[in-house]
């Protein structure tokens, strides 16, 4: 099955997706490399689409609230308090 793809593109962003469908996204802590990690929230390969949009509405209130003051922005602070999630840290931040 993995060699399928392969057989069939030499698209690198169809390869990894489907790569990461096949393997998952291994655990996002770095204590294993592949694998179906137990998500608690969202599913890297089910939920693309809800992510992305949530990583825009993100952005969005980065930009329009850079302080995390408001309501909404007090609200990500309080998610980042309760998931340990500080920015630039991880291999995806940025």
């Amino acid at each position: 099955m993995r060699l399928d793809i392969l057989r069939r593109t030499d698209d690198g962003f169809e390869i990894a997706e489907r790569d990461l469908e096949l393997r998952g996204g291994g655990d996002p802590l770095g204590l294993r490399q592949s694998g179906f990690p137990a998500y608690r929230l969202a599913d890297p390969a089910a939920h693309r689409d809800l992510i992305a949009t949530a990583a825009d509405d993100a952005r969005l209130l980065i930009a329009r609230d850079p302080g995390l003051a408001g309501e909404r922005g007090r609200a990500v602070a309080l998610l980042q308090a309760l998931f340990d999630w500080r920015a630039g840290a991880g291999a995806g931040a940025g």
